[in-house]
């Protein structure tokens, strides 16, 4: 479908990209980079949601499909070692986004290439999925009340599935997610006199434990579920009972009535455990995204298109990782869909020091846009 230009040039714009990371909402000289191309290209470009967002059209009139690709990087030092490594410490992309921008401009310039004869294409260059919500922020100043789309849908890279292999579930892709910070406060002391302090470290200990037992005990072994303690933090000698510990980490569910439930025991051990060292716990809990759940029609779709293209569509379990895009999906329907993209060999996982994404799928990605667009704008 591409010239092999085109696909080099994508990848060039892939690994500046990756060169240049830039962290959720201050995505400035990636968007630039996109606005750019999309105008060069006779895209309409309208730029300012969520600060760094582009939005794009192509067409008039109904029907019309959202295309969107995040395009925010993560602070992380990178170790990959490759000659398009990041050239600002401390920042990479280390999700794929760089790709996910790179395909999705690639599509861009083939469909302004073939024209849009009927309906309408708009792009969606969305900043600040990776725990922000940057999506959140879009539909909040309007996003869709600008830009009506009759469906929505979106990619992600999917290193646990080779290359070939794409997924679009018809209901449940990702999970919902909250994030938690637990202050336990009680009295300090020496180490070797512990009946005169009161037991914060133990609170804490006693604390992570019984949070993360929550899943197994309070929600149906059917209903899926996490909460896992990430961080710890307390003391600062060997021979002193600390008077603070903080604990930090994250829940996972799809049902919101699982989610209801977790709250709810996450907020009762952690207050019950300090109760019971002598120590109160102050909780921080908060819901960040929602789950990611696919409509059927979309979903359906989006496989249809996927085999066309040749590619294996045979259905996976969802993941309990989080993605942003649910914030469309409550507001319009669509899909969720994730392409296969594993290395051959050494191949890091999303978040990784060392991942890169697969520049060998980005012509796969690109064409299904194309595709996609196509079918959804004729009918």
């Amino acid at each position: 479908m591409f010239d092999l230009d085109h696909i080099a040039e994508a990848i060039a714009w892939r690994h500046d990209l990756h060169r240049h990371p830039e962290l959720g909402f201050e995505e400035h000289r990636t968007s630039e980079m996109i606005a750019g191309l999309l105008t060069g290209w006779g895209w309409r470009v309208h730029r300012g949601l969520a600060g760094t967002g582009v939005v794009a059209q192509m067409g008039q009139g109904a029907p019309v499909i959202g295309l969107r690709a995040d395009i925010d990087a993560l602070p992380i030092v990178e170790a990959t070692g490759v000659a398009h490594a990041s050239t600002i410490r401390g920042k990479m992309h280390a999700c794929g986004h760089d790709g996910h921008t790179a395909m999705l401009l690639l599509a861009a310039r083939q469909i302004a290439a073939e024209g849009v004869e009927q309906g309408t294409v708009t792009l969606i260059f969305q900043p600040a999925e990776e725990s922000e919500g940057g999506a959140r922020v879009m539909v909040e100043q309007g996003l869709f009340r600008q830009f009506p789309v009759d469906k929505v849908f979106g990619i992600h890279n999917w290193p646990g599935l080779a290359p070939g292999r794409f997924v679009a579930r018809d209901d449940k892709m990702m999970a919902a997610f909250s994030v938690f910070d637990i202050e336990i406060l009680g009295k300090g002391g020496h180490g070797a006199m512990p009946e005169q302090s009161d037991g914060v470290i133990a609170a804490a200990g006693r604390t992570a434990a019984a949070l993360q037992e929550i899943p197994a005990r309070a929600l149906s072994p059917l209903e899926p579920g996490v909460v896992s303690v990430t961080q710890i933090h307390s003391g600062s000698a060997y021979n002193v009972c600390p008077d603070r510990a903080v604990l930090s980490g994250t829940c996972r569910w799809f049902a919101p009535e699982a989610g209801d439930v977790i709250e709810e025991r996450v907020r009762r051990v952690a207050t019950a455990e300090a109760a019971a060292q002598g120590c109160i716990a102050n909780i921080d809990y908060q819901r960040r995204y929602p789950a990611t759940i696919n409509t059927a029609p979309e979903a359906a779709l989006a496989r249809d298109v996927a085999a066309e293209m040749g590619l294996d569509t045979a259905m996976t379990g969802p993941s309990m990782a989080s993605e942003d895009f649910a914030f469309m999906l409550n507001e319009v329907p669509g899909a969720y869909l994730w392409l296969g993209a594993a290395r051959e060999g050494e191949n890091p996982g999303l978040h990784s020091a060392k991942f890169d994404f697969n520049d060998a799928v980005l012509p796969a990605g690109a064409e299904f846009w194309v595709r996609l667009a196509r079918r959804a704008t004729q009918g």
